[in-house]
């Protein structure tokens, strides 16, 4: 059967913003108006359909990032049928990974932002994801039915905070409890929603008379910006001719996909107020996969990078996500590029170059399957039979080996010690923490060299409070927990330069090995470099490849404490072999001890992670939160007026925010929140140092 809709009719679109923001609640609305669902899911009674996790619904938080697809036409205008396939992604800093791998293979997004709140710290985390990737937004603001709602207060935020050129496509009728439409400044026309029938219904009215000259002003505005799309539309505007609205939203849309206007919309969702048109918005501003920038991959030799335009090569497809089903086994997401994929095909990983057979492709709503035989450029799927696939991996045709750009993973900052509680149970566990491990990259487990503990590290409290939750509820492991520790870095402040020989005996054969290696700090946030400055004859190139692999192990063991290095650049400069006696064995040792030896004399150092905090407080309470920020070494950043308190900003070590939460509450009588987010590695001070290692 072939493609049922053409694909520049297509919207790979995602919802993200801070929690609390609203996004599943927009998400449910858009289900409804769209036909999927026939009843409105709502977050708050543990009814919505996108949050279907049990400690989802429990919780009222968004943990992992759930894909649907739907159809939409239009509101007012017939804009022909278009496939939106939405993923809705958490709003915790904790699960940021989920909006990472989410963002790499959509084409477009929707930021939506409260409007109280207005900007918040994971609003910001989310906005910088989507432009590493270049993702094209349209901007909803939604909440404006709540008490303090100020739509261009919002829209100031966002130009101030992102330096974003924030266009408003629509304007609020009325705020907070008087919040009834909309202004649509293209059609100039008044739009009131039917409060009764869950807003299916909707009048079309003139626009309110104290509105007008406002309502003029910002659609000039956007008739302005939308000429300076493109010269046949910029000499219209100069020579005072007018431009039909079908031009103005071409010329908006030309500005959108090159991320240099981001349109924005308001509503209220939870009230079925304002989605309709967000829908109409989506479908003509967010591109469609041929839109999108060509991506970068590498083909066959993996030399060097070439780019690709969507749908240009035969079956290319990314897999962003991996899920596992106690019925159906490995559950791989992808996005294909290029292409068809079959179902019962066989296809390459060209990241491992392996063959997998695909046994089932289905369509996915939530946590509800809908299988079908054939996927093309353009769909986010899912497929069922991958043997040995990864996050991040490359699947293409048998033909070729191309290999897309790979997804980059955070660190993890926390970590704690878990046990099974019985024997049996505690074989049972390794299994489901590699399962668990494959599903989510930013989650590790590993071993403590000293104590022997089973460690497992993440984003933060909440990310580790749901992974042990997981494992107590859906494999019935009852576990032991330790106390949540800190995971640190370690670095260098020094260049040091270290010549090491190995000449040794094994098993009655002479290994020989020589190496010189430089080992200097690397830029903040660089991370690791492994380069080799010396020419061929000096060290074959096998050689050259053990070297580096010894120089990759040290990396993830530190000489302090044992933790992770990090931003450290070490260089081969010297060496030399012996025909006979030298091997990989004998190269990769001596450069690993090589570059331990030079670790201890370059000045190491321990790293901890650095939390942007932000609290939010009345007035009279500023005085005591501040103290307690400066006694957890924080260092307060900026203190600023809100609509109900002041903002306090700040950066505080993370290892100093265990039970904050419960601190906060007592000295702000219960009135005060906080949110954070991991912001950068800082150095340890040298009295906090020199009790981390002697408590190692």
């Amino acid at each position: 059967m072939g493609r049922l809709t053409d694909i520049k009719f297509y919207r790979n679109m995602g919802i993200m913003a801070h929690i609390d923001a609203g996004k599943t609640t927009t998400t449910e609305r858009i289900l409804f108006y769209t036909g999927v669902s026939h009843r409105i899911g709502e977050v708050h009674d543990g009814s919505a359909v996108m949050d279907w996790m049990e400690q989802e619904q429990e919780r009222g938080i968004t943990i992992t990032s759930a894909a649907t697809t739907c159809f939409w036409s239009g509101m007012l205008d017939n804009l022909g049928s278009h496939r939106i396939n939405i993923i809705d992604t958490p709003g915790h800093v904790d699960f940021t990974i989920e909006v990472e791998r989410s963002l790499r293979v959509l084409d477009g997004a929707c930021a939506v932002f409260c409007a109280v709140g207005g900007v918040e710290p994971q609003s910001e985390t989310v906005w910088a994801q989507a432009n590493k990737h270049k993702v094209p937004r349209i901007i909803y603001i939604n909440k404006m039915d709540r008490v303090g709602a100020n739509f261009f207060r919002v829209v100031d935020d966002i130009k101030a905070k992102f330096g974003a050129n924030a266009v408003p496509m629509q304007l609020p009728i009325g705020a907070e409890n008087n919040f009834v439409g909309v202004v649509d400044l293209i059609g100039f026309k008044a739009i009131y929603w039917d409060s009764d029938d869950f807003g299916v219904g909707f009048k079309i009215e003139v626009i309110p008379n104290n509105m007008l000259v406002e309502c003029t002003c910002l659609r000039n505005n956007i008739v302005e910006l939308s000429a300076e799309a493109c010269d046949e539309y910029l000499d219209l505007y100069i020579q005072g001719l007018l431009l039909t609205n079908e031009q103005v939203i071409e010329g908006i849309r030309r500005r959108t996909l090159n991320n240099e206007v981001f349109p924005v919309f308001c509503g209220s969702a939870f009230k079925n107020k304002g989605v309709q048109s967000l829908l109409d918005g989506i479908v003509s501003y967010l591109p469609s996969p041929v839109d999108r920038l060509p991506l970068l991959c590498s083909v066959e030799n993996k030399s060097e990078c070439i780019s690709m335009e969507c749908d240009a090569l035969p079956f290319v497809a990314l897999v962003f996500k991996i899920a596992s089903d106690p019925f159906m086994g490995v559950i791989s997401y992808i996005r294909i590029y290029s292409g068809t994929l079959i179902s019962g095909g066989v296809v390459k990983n060209a990241t491992k170059n392996k063959k997998e057979r695909i046994s089932k492709i289905v369509q996915m709503h939530s946590n509800s399957r809908e299988e079908v035989s054939a996927v093309y450029a353009g769909d986010i799927c899912a497929v069922i039979g991958l043997k040995i696939v990864s996050t991040g991996d490359t699947l293409c045709d048998l033909d070729s080996l191309v290999e897309l750009e790979k997804i980059d993973f955070p660190l993890s900052v926390i970590s704690i010690a878990i046990e099974a509680k019985n024997k049996h149970d505690q074989e049972k566990l390794m299994g489901v923490l590699a399962r668990l491990e494959m599903e989510d990259p930013s989650f590790n487990v590993g071993i403590d060299n000293e104590s022997g503990q089973l460690i497992i590290s993440g984003m933060g409290e909440l990310h580790l409070e749901i992974i042990v939750e997981r494992i107590r509820r859906e494999f019935s492991v009852d576990l032991s927990i330790g106390k949540p520790k800190v995971a640190y870095r370690e670095s260098i402040k020094k260049e040091v330069v270290r010549d090491e020989v190995v000449e040794r005996s094994l098993n009655g054969k002479a290994q020989y090995a020589h190496v010189i290696l430089k080992v200097e700090p690397n830029d903040q946030g660089a991370g690791n470099l492994f380069l080799c400055d010396l020419s061929p004859d000096k060290i074959k190139k096998d050689f050259i490849s053990a070297v580096e692999e010894g120089v990759l192990e040290q990396f993830k063991c530190g000489v302090l404490v044992g933790y992770q290095i990090i931003d450290t650049k070490v260089t081969l400069i010297g060496g030399s072999y012996h025909e006979v006696d030298s091997n990989e064995m004998a190269f990769k040792f001596a450069s690993s001890r090589c570059f331990r030896e030079a670790l201890i004399c370059a000045s190491p150092y321990l790293l901890e992670p650095i939390m942007k905090v932000e609290v939010r407080l009345p007035e009279e309470s500023v005085g005591f939160v501040v103290g307690d920020i400066n006694k957890r070494r924080g260092i307060v950043k900026k203190l600023e007026d809100i609509s109900y308190g002041k903002l306090i900003s700040c950066d505080v070590p993370l290892s100093e925010m265990f039970g904050y939460s419960t601190d906060l509450r007592s000295i702000s009588q219960g009135r005060a929140s906080y949110s954070m987010i991991f912001e950068r590695y800082g150095e340890v001070p040298a009295f906090t140092m020199e009790s981390i290692i002697k408590k190692s």
